[in-house]
């Protein structure tokens, strides 16, 4: 097992991408202290930050309390920060790092994108019905205050890539501006064939907007191949950096039609107050606002650990693997009604138990199996995030819980703590 380093007064477990697996998870969980506490399955909400990155983020508030913020060479020093958060960012994306922008989340980055281009009423944008507030919001404020012609092209769940194709092959017409979408769907799980997507919308004239909150960090992504012109992400989902924190990747033939519609002193290059401003040549004229500097540095480190240190090979592997194991296990439990699609699923599983409602079942499945979820209300349905640090041990213990609700309806449960209390067996 991996032995401890010193970070001021924190510690945490030692991680090689040169470790043989089970040491490196072993490692991996040592150095992601919230592991302890119960069975993390909300990844897809806020993921389990290393030690590492807390321990970087304390130190620089506590040097800002005791020592300031105002030190030209502290601004240096920031400027050099946002460097490296692009760097784990273009890594992470298979990226060249002018092509990446630094936001505030998923979200920022969607309304940067979204708002990028130059709209006029009528214009037409594209979306599909299984989409996240963070991609619908910018679209719904155009149509309410630009009167754009927004449509939605009905996918179903996601699992039938002819379906969607058709479905949006009829929503963009020629001379569509934008389609905007997620890249792995926030509800069912399923991967989007984001690839064909990007040449229908290219096809039609229109630029491809992509939300990847849940692919960035779970599972493989080479922007380039998604043929998407921009792409969306979040710092603490997949990423296990901190919140407030997400990146906006640009293709660089996309940037002439794309425009700066929030903007400030990290948008330019130089400028005076009499007129004249020269734009960053590459994405960084996308940045509009400053950040806080402690999570800058942690999201920097995040990016870089699971890199450098953990391996993408084996995030993505043991993700993906254990992320189908226990979709294989729900689909066998009598009462359990899999939504998310095996043959094209991501690191989301989402079920419905027989008899419960999605809240209901969650509350009862955290207090017997301390596992921390979440239930996508539209569906009815409780979603798990099966990261790669997830051991077949939690999964199991998830599982039991989930067999006992499906065996029995709320009024004939057993009492609780039928099962052990997390962490006794």
């Amino acid at each position: 097992m991996g032995g401890l380093v010193w970070h001021g007064r924190y510690h945490t477990a030692v991680v090689s991408p040169f470790m043989a697996d089970t040491e490196k998870l072993a490692a991996v969980r040592m150095a992601m202290p919230s592991l302890a506490a119960g069975i993390q399955l909300n990844t897809g909400s806020v993921g389990p930050m290393p030690a590492e990155v807390a321990a970087v983020m304390t130190e620089l508030a506590e040097y800002e309390r005791t020592i300031g913020r105002s030190q030209f060479d502290y601004y240096l020093e920031l400027l050099d920060r946002m460097q490296e958060a692009r760097a784990g960012v273009a890594a992470v994306l298979g990226a060249s790092l002018g092509s990446v922008a630094l936001t505030h989340a998923t979200t920022d980055g969607m309304n940067v994108g979204t708002w990028s281009l130059d709209w006029q009423a009528g214009d037409i944008a594209v979306s599909t019905v299984q989409e996240h507030a963070g991609g619908l919001g910018p679209l719904y404020a155009l149509r309410d205050r630009l009167g754009i012609d927004l449509r939605f092209a009905d996918i179903g769940d996601g699992s039938d890539d002819e379906r969607t194709m058709a479905a949006l092959d009829q929503a963009v017409a020629p001379g569509t501006k934008l389609v905007s979408l997620s890249h792995v769907l926030w509800s069912t799980g399923a991967v989007l064939p984001i690839a064909r997507i990007a040449a229908l919308a290219h096809d039609r004239g229109a630029l491809l907007l992509v939300d990847g909150a849940q692919a960035a960090g779970a599972i493989q992504v080479s922007v380039d191949e998604t043929g998407a012109d921009a792409y969306a992400i979040p710092g603490q989902k997949w990423l296990l950096g901190p919140e407030g924190m997400g990146a906006l990747w640009v293709k660089p033939s996309a940037m002439d039609r794309m425009r700066p519609s929030v903007a400030g002193h990290f948008s330019l290059e130089s400028y005076d107050s009499r007129g004249s401003a020269v734009w960053h040549p590459d994405a960084r004229r996308f940045e509009g606002s400053g950040y806080h500097r402690p999570s800058v540095a942690g999201f920097a480190r995040a990016a870089s650990w699971l890199s450098m240190y953990v391996g993408l090979d084996f995030v993505y592997g043991r993700g993906a693997r254990t992320a189908s194991a226990a979709a294989d296990a729900l689909a066998e439990i009598d009462g359990v009604e899999l939504l998310t699609p095996r043959h094209q699923m991501a690191t989301l599983v989402t079920f419905r138990i027989r008899g419960w409602g999605a809240q209901a079942g969650l509350d009862e499945l955290a207090v017997r199996t301390s596992a921390i979820a979440r239930t996508i209300v539209s569906l009815d349905a409780i979603r798990i995030s099966v990261g790669f640090f997830t051991t077949e041990a939690e999964i199991e213990r998830f599982l039991e819980g989930v067999r006992l609700l499906a065996a029995h309806g709320p009024d004939s449960l057993p009492p609780r703590r039928t099962l052990p209390i997390f962490g006794e067996g």
